[in-house]
């Protein structure tokens, strides 16, 4: 499906999607491109996504480029996308290797600190965490055959949220909502006093320093995993022994599948196919979740990445980076260099900062 937007608001140029139906968003493909000109896709021209490519000067997507995509980046091109490479060294290989401009959403951060384009769909993500896990723990579905919440004279599910971040914050909205027993792991104290302050008593703020992890891991119904260290793959929390002293129909919904899981079990999988068991443990791992509300996240998503967007099409990809040193942030591979160190480290590559990239 192609859709054509007017873009007024970017001086006259023009933006095009194109895309897949939204009932397999999970592996769909969503571009836009922004060229000099309408008449190169109203001439009659077959809006084929080599065509897309080929005369494009900016690509906009929602997920990082596919195999067959990375083949069609060209020189110079400016990728604009969520990109996670760290858990990616093939897609690193082929964008090196493409010479283009690749910013990825997940790095971009503010004057805090915090990363506003990834804020939104780790919100959306931290929401459908808890709505999987607790599909994921009926009997039909492998589970324990446990209602979140519990009933009258029943006691409600253990949920483990690991990670006290935007994916953590909003678990705990829904988790609480549901009623269940919700034990927030976090390791910093400030962190875990503003939630405390946000939820109440219907949250236990734990810190990881001092928690038993392994305990906590072994007596929760639902785990979910919700650690981040930006740019950078996630720290594996939770090993495969943890794992085996789960209860038998446990569920585990590692959100930071992206980066590589934060369980040691975790392997991506797809909106099709969501789950796996594990010594009997239900394993929730999609990669791009929010691929799966795509109405809800395409808004969400679109009010965070727009303004640069405008930027990058009105003034250049250099002047946009190089006056903002939080969208430079973003700025992941520059014409065959590494510019983000968290993704050299991943891979043991040669990492070149970025401002500094932007000179030569």
């Amino acid at each position: 499906m192609g859709i054509f937007f007017p873009a007024t608001l970017l001086n006259a140029l023009t933006l095009w999607a194109s895309i897949n139906s939204t009932r397999a968003i999970g592996t769909a493909t969503c571009i836009i491109v922004i060229t000099e000109s309408t008449a190169d896709f109203i001439s009659g021209n077959e809006h084929t996504a080599e065509a897309i490519f080929k005369k494009s000067e900016i690509i906009v997507k929602v997920k990082e480029p596919l195999e067959k995509e990375v083949k069609m980046i060209r020189e110079n091109q400016i990728i604009y996308t969520y990109l996670h490479l760290a858990a990616a060294k093939e897609l690193t290989e082929g964008l090196i290797k493409s010479k283009s401009i690749c910013i990825a959403y997940e790095t971009v951060t503010d004057d805090d600190g915090r990363l506003p384009l990834l804020a939104p769909m780790s919100a959306v993500a931290g929401r459908m965490s808890i709505q999987a896990g607790a599909h994921s723990l009926e009997k039909n579905q492998k589970g324990r055959g446990l209602l979140l919440g519990g009933a009258p004279g029943v006691e409600p599910a253990n949920i483990v949220i690991l990670g006290g971040g935007v994916v953590g914050e909003n678990a705990a909205i829904i988790a609480t909502g549901m009623r269940g027993k919700v034990y927030v792991v976090d390791k910093s104290k400030a962190r875990l006093k503003e939630l405390h302050e946000m939820f109440g008593d219907k949250i236990i703020p734990t810190e990881s320093e001092k928690a038993d992890l392994k305990k906590l891991v072994s007596d929760c119904d639902l785990l979910v995993g919700g650690v981040l260290i930006p740019g950078a793959e996630a720290p594996k929390l939770v090993t495969r022994e943890m794992v085996k002293n789960m209860k038998r129909g446990s569920v585990v919904v590692d959100v930071a599948i992206d980066q590589g899981g934060c369980v040691e079990t975790s392997k991506p999988t797809t909106h099709a196919n969501p789950t796996y068991l594990v010594n009997d443990v239900v394993h929730y791992c999609v990669a791009n979740m929010p691929g799966g509300v795509p109405r809800t996240s395409t808004m969400a998503l679109n009010k965070a990445t727009l303004p640069m967007l405008i930027k990058l099409a009105d003034q250049g990809y250099k002047k946009t980076l190089q006056e903002n040193k939080n969208y430079l942030a973003g700025l992941n591979v520059y014409k065959g260099k590494i510019t983000y160190k968290g993704v050299a480290d991943a891979f043991n590559l040669n990492y070149t900062p970025a401002e500094k990239a932007l000179l030569e």
